[in-house]
């Protein structure tokens, strides 16, 4: 049985290397870019996954859900990779396949990589179109803009970008990719390096978020995205599977507070699902959890407890 996130490659300092990704192709309107169309694309997600978690949380905020459908795998990877065992017969009811896998095979049979999640599938061609995880929910706030809903929020205001870009390529190396760097470790130099860094950033984040309701001000970003799925899976899974047990996120007043406002705004509770978070990241590692349990806790009904972010409304209204 696979783990929930199969190591990538491991350097010779015993640091975790995450895959490239492969298809790459950007959305847009220019010669070669993928054309933007209603109906066209299928997003593949897993519930655990946070990489896939970010483009259908803005997928939800931006009134995407009848412009781009979605296929949804089970928690638990397989031997054979994702599977979709939660639809009927274990198949996906448009692309028709069992595993993930299958569908790279059939875009490119040259490719020996993982299939990943999230995975974009044109169902015209019935192949791969983009897997890129890092760009995929930027293309669906500035390339679908034609198709958000009316009032949709600017997830990525063109004002911000350039800030937003660089903040987001520090948030996935220190902490978004960082728990897994902790987590995968084979030296004990990669563990701490990895550990101290992740707090280091968390600590500064937890100053940054006691000025303002979100880390670009009073409006979500992007950024936000990015960081609340993060957030949302660390005291369940990340915490004690990955060996970050510093602090809990519930031990930082401001994040603690900042993560419960996003989960109780439309789009981020409502595409969580905590039971599948610890399953992928518990069960099916048989080396290090051989009995296969599953942790009973955390408590998730603190999660719609009141926070405290609106008192940054009173200092906005000022």
């Amino acid at each position: 049985m696979a783990t929930s996130e199969d190591i990538h490659e491991i350097n010779k300092q015993g640091s975790f290397v995450r895959q490239k990704n492969r298809f790459i192709t950007p959305f847009g309107d220019e010669l070669g870019q993928l054309p933007v169309e209603a109906g066209r694309y299928r997003l593949l997600w897993a519930r655990i996954c946070p990489w896939a978690h970010r483009s259908i949380i803005v997928r939800e905020l931006l009134g995407l859900q009848d412009v781009i459908s979605v296929g949804t795998a089970a928690p638990i990877r397989t031997d054979k990779g994702w599977e979709f065992s939660l639809d009927k017969d274990k198949v996906d009811p448009v692309l028709k396949i069992q595993y993930l896998a299958e569908i790279y095979e059939a875009t490119d049979p040259e490719y020996t990589g993982r299939a990943t999640v999230p995975t974009v599938v044109d169902v015209l061609t019935g192949k791969v179109v983009n897997n890129d995880y890092f760009k995929l929910t930027n293309y669906l706030e500035t390339s679908f803009k034609r198709f958000h809903k009316a009032g949709a929020p600017d997830l990525y205001p063109e004002s911000l970008r350039e800030d937003i870009d660089t903040f987001n390529d520090m948030l996935f190396h220190d902490v978004n990719n960082g728990v897994y760097k902790a987590g995968f470790a084979k030296s004990q130099a990669a563990y701490e390096a990895a550990y101290d860094r992740l707090f280091s950033r968390l600590d500064e984040l937890e100053e940054r978020l006691s000025h303002q309701r979100y880390l670009f001000g009073d409006k979500i970003t992007d950024a936000d995205v990015r960081f609340y799925v993060t957030l949302v899976r660390f005291d369940a899974a990340y915490y004690s599977v990955f060996k970050v047990n510093r602090n809990r996120i519930i031990d930082f007043p401001n994040i603690w507070n900042y993560a419960k406002d996003l989960y109780q705004t439309s789009g981020f509770g409502s595409t969580t699902d905590f039971e599948s978070i610890k399953k992928g990241y518990q069960l099916g590692n048989l080396e290090n959890n051989p009995y296969q349990l599953l942790t009973k806790g955390p408590d998730i009904s603190i999660w719609n407890e009141p926070h405290d972010r609106n008192r940054f409304d009173e200092k906005v209204g000022k």
